[in-house]
C-alpha cells in the first residue's frame, strides 16, 4: 500500500481552447434524456485520462491533429455531444442538438511518461493541468457537454484527457464513444458500433408508480448528525488487491458466500475498514452505495449502441456497530443482496421515482459510493498508438467531496501482478487506522480499537 505519487511537478503549455464541431452538418433537434440520466446525482462533470507510449510506427504523426480530426468525424455520428443541455418543466433535461461542438485543447508538457512512475494510478500529479478547466465551461446547462485535452510529452508519448457531463453517458457509454474516435483515427469511415439514442426506453411509465424499495433516495433530515471524513489534512493512498489478497479475503467467507464476486468482497472490506478507521459511533447508520451496471438486466436487451446511463445506486445499510463487530461475511452479504436487488423492474421503478419525487440526489449522509470500472474498457482504446498504459478515472473518487467515494480500477503491483487498485482518501490519522485494520485483516490478526470499543477480527 503505497502513497500515490503526487510529488512530480512539471509545466504544461496550452494553446488557446478551440471548438471542434461535427465534420458535416447534423440535424438540429431536441432530444430528451432518460429519467435515469437526468437525476440530480448525475448532474456533474466526470474526468477521465489515458496515457500513451510513443510508437515508432507512428513517427511523424501528431496525436493532436489525428485525434482532433477523428473527433470531428465521430461527432457526425454522436452529434448530441456537440449540443447543449436545456432544462424543461419538471426539471426534465433535453439536449438541443445545435452542432456547436465540444471544447478541445492542444498542449505540451515538459515531462516524460517514465517520470510518472511504473504504476500509474489516480490521483495524478498536476492532473488539473492535463485537463484544464476552461472558465465558464463546467456548467451542466447551456455549456459544452465534453472537454478534451491532448498533451504531447517529451518522450513523444501523449496524454488524452476527457471531461464529460455525466448526464449524457455512463462508463460503457463513454468508452463506446472513445472506441469510435479510435476507429476513426485509424482510418475507419464509420464506427463499428453505431450510436443509438432511444432514451425513451428508460423513461418513467405513464402513470409512474414506484414498485421497489429505494432507500438510496431516502429524504435527508436537516438535523441528521453522522461522522464524516472531510478534513483539511487528507491522506491519499492506493490499495492494491492482487490474487493473493483476494484469495486471503475469500478464505474467510462462509460456504454460501465462497462464490461472491471480487467487487462484493473488496467493497465490503473497504467499507468495513473505513468505518472502523473513522471511529464511527456504533449506533450510527452507515451505507455503501454500489454502482451497478444494469445493461444485462433487460429483456429484451437494450439495443447495441445505446450510450445513456444504465446503472443503479444500489444501497446496503446497517449500523456501524453491526458492520464492525460482525465477521466480514456479514458485510459481503449486505453488498451482495444490494446488487442482486437491481433488476429491470428496479430500474423502471427508479425512473418512476425520479418523476414523482423531482429527480432527487441519492442519500449522502453516512454514505460511501463505490464504482467498479476495472472492466469498463478505458485501457482498450487505440487512437493508432496502441492501447493505453493507463486508462480510467483521472481522480480516485466520484464527485467533488473527498473521502466519500472510490473507484475500483485495473492496476499492477511492484511485481508486475495484475489486480485491482482502490484509491482511498481519509484524514491522516484515520488513514493510519485504516491501513492497520486492513493489514490485520489480510494477516488474520485481531486488533482492538479502544476508542470505538470495537474488537475486530477478520473471522
Amino acid at each position: 500500500m503505497a502513497p500515490t505519487p503526487t510529488s512530480l511537478v512539471f509545466k504544461v503549455r496550452r494553446c488557446k481552447p478551440e471548438v471542434v464541431a461535427p465534420a458535416k452538418p447534423t440535424p438540429h433537434e431536441f432530444k430528451q434524456l432518460s429519467d435515469i440520466d437526468d437525476q440530480e446525482s448525475l448532474r456533474f462533470q466526470i474526468p477521465l485520462i489515458q496515457f500513451y507510449k510513443y510508437d515508432p510506427s507512428m513517427k511523424g504523426r501528431d496525436p493532436v491533429r489525428v485525434i482532433r480530426e477523428a473527433l470531428a468525424k465521430t461527432l457526425v455520428f454522436y452529434y448530441p455531444f456537440a449540443g447543449r443541455l436545456r432544462e424543461g418543466p419538471g426539471r426534465k433535461l433535453v439536449v438541443e442538438c445545435t452542432g456547436e461542438g465540444i471544447i478541445f485543447i492542444e498542449a505540451d508538457a515538459d515531462v516524460t511518461l517514465e517520470q510518472f512512475g511504473d504504476s500509474l494510478q489516480p490521483p495524478f500529479p498536476c492532473w488539473e493541468e492535463l485537463l484544464f478547466d476552461v472558465p465558464g465551461s463546467g456548467g451542466i446547462l447551456n455549456c459544452p457537454l465534453m472537454l478534451i485535452q491532448v498533451t504531447r510529452l517529451k518522450c513523444d508519448g501523449f496524454i488524452f484527457a476527457l471531461r464529460l457531463n455525466h448526464t449524457m453517458s455512463d462508463a460503457p457509454g463513454v468508452v463506446q464513444f472513445m472506441m469510435a474516435v479510435g476507429e476513426m483515427a485509424r482510418g475507419a469511415g464509420a464506427p463499428s458500433i453505431l450510436p443509438v439514442w432511444q432514451r425513451h426506453l428508460l423513461q418513467a411509465r405513464d402513470p409512474p408508480h414506484v414498485t421497489c424499495t429505494h432507500q438510496e433516495y431516502d429524504e435527508m433530515v436537516a438535523d441528521t448528525i453522522v461522522s464524516t471524513p472531510v478534513d483539511d489534512n487528507m491522506a491519499h493512498r492506493a490499495i492494491f488487491f492482487g490474487p493473493t489478497e483476494v484469495s486471503t479475503l475469500r478464505r474467510f467467507m462462509p460456504h454460501h458466500l465462497k462464490q461472491c464476486s471480487t467487487f462484493e468482497l473488496l467493497t465490503a472490506c473497504i467499507w468495513r475498514c473505513r468505518t472502523i478507521a473513522l471511529h464511527t459511533k456504533p449506533h450510527e447508520v452507515v451505507r455503501v452505495l454500489c454502482i451497478v451496471n444494469a445493461r444485462a438486466k433487460f429483456d429484451p436487451p437494450l439495443p447495441t449502441g445505446y450510450y445513456g446511463n444504465v446503472f443503479a445506486f444500489s444501497v446496503a445499510i446497517t449500523t456501524a456497530g453491526k458492520l464492525c463487530e460482525n465477521p466480514l461475511g456479514y458485510a459481503v452479504e449486505l453488498v451482495k443482496k444490494a446488487k442482486d436487488n437491481v433488476t429491470e423492474e428496479y430500474m423502471r421503478s427508479v425512473s418512476d421515482l425520479m418523476v414523482i419525487k423531482g429527480r432527487p440526489h441519492f442519500y449522502g449522509v453516512g454514505s460511501y459510493v463505490v464504482s467498479n470500472v476495472a472492466r469498463a474498457g478505458f485501457g482498450e482504446v487505440d487512437y493508432g498508438w496502441g492501447k493505453s498504459v493507463y486508462g480510467g478515472p483521472a481522480k480516485g473518487e466520484v464527485g467533488a467531496i473527498p473521502g466519500v467515494s472510490c473507484f475500483q480500477i485495473p492496476g499492477k503491483n511492484s511485481k508486475g501482478e495484475n489486480g485491482i487498485m482502490v484509491p482511498i482518501s481519509l484524514p491522516v490519522q484515520a488513514m493510519e487506522r485504516f491501513v492497520k485494520q486492513l493489514d490485520c485483516l489480510l494477516k488474520d490478526q485481531q486488533v482492538t480499537d479502544k476508542k470505538s470499543k470495537f474488537i475486530v477480527s477478520s473471522l
